[in-house]
């Protein structure tokens, strides 16, 4: 079971520390319809986070069980081909970072965000953790050590729980800060939020380097 955290760890920071889903949370934070849209936005991020975790461990459990201590290509194969695509989006993010003194593009559906309801806010945050390529992968690659563990239900309960819970913390925080002091959060939010538009191609860059090539250096040690 530690081992399996071990693996899991880097991958929920990965995933926690995206800056798209954090800018669209601060936001909705400071949007008009603050607290339905926030609160369902986190919803809709855990319930992804979830559901792309638990679907890749279950299909996991399909591939061809191996010794421990011998061999597995077919999850080789499977780990070089995640690295190589978390390495390609790491390159296209560091190419799309803006230029000295330029403002740094945002996706079109950010500007929506003022006029967006609950429902809609709910299936965003799934869409951000279950769809997006990032955060799929890194997902892919948890359900894949999760499941290749030969855990019992409960540990892989526990596994996909913790990786969540990390995963989800840097959209909760914010969320739950400003629930409990709304006044107070809305300088600091703005502040997070213009720090993490100017940086976010940046820090997505060296974060998918970094688990590329630790995911590339796993699928490697597998033949």
């Amino acid at each position: 079971m530690s081992a399996v955290l071990g693996d899991i760890l880097p991958l929920a920071i990965g995933v926690a520390i995206s800056p798209i889903p954090i800018i669209a949370a601060i936001l909705m934070l400071l949007s008009p319809k603050a607290k339905g849209t926030s609160v369902g936005f986190l919803l809709g991020w855990i319930v992804g986070i979830v559901v792309a975790v638990t679907l890749f461990t279950l299909l996991s459990s399909v591939m061809p069980e191996s010794d421990s201590d011998a061999a597995n290509p077919t999850k080789g194969v499977i780990q070089l081909l995640l690295g190589a695509a978390l390495l390609f989006l790491a390159l296209k993010q560091w190419r799309s970072r803006p230029a000295p003194g330029e403002e740094a593009e945002l996706p079109a559906w950010m500007s929506a965000i003022d006029g967006m309801t609950a429902g809609k806010a709910i299936g965003l945050g799934f869409l951000l953790a279950a769809v997006n390529p990032k955060n799929l992968l890194m997902g892919v690659a948890a359900g894949l050590v999760i499941g290749d563990a030969a855990l019992d239900a409960g540990e892989t309960a526990l596994a996909i729980l913790i990786f969540t819970l990390l995963a989800a913390c840097t959209v909760a925080i914010p969320v739950i800060a400003y629930l409990v002091a709304a006044k107070r959060m809305a300088a600091p939010l703005e502040s997070l939020r213009a720090w993490l538009v100017h940086n976010n191609a940046t820090v997505m860059a060296v974060l998918l380097l970094v688990i590329g090539v630790v995911i590339i250096g796993k699928g490697i040690a597998n033949f």
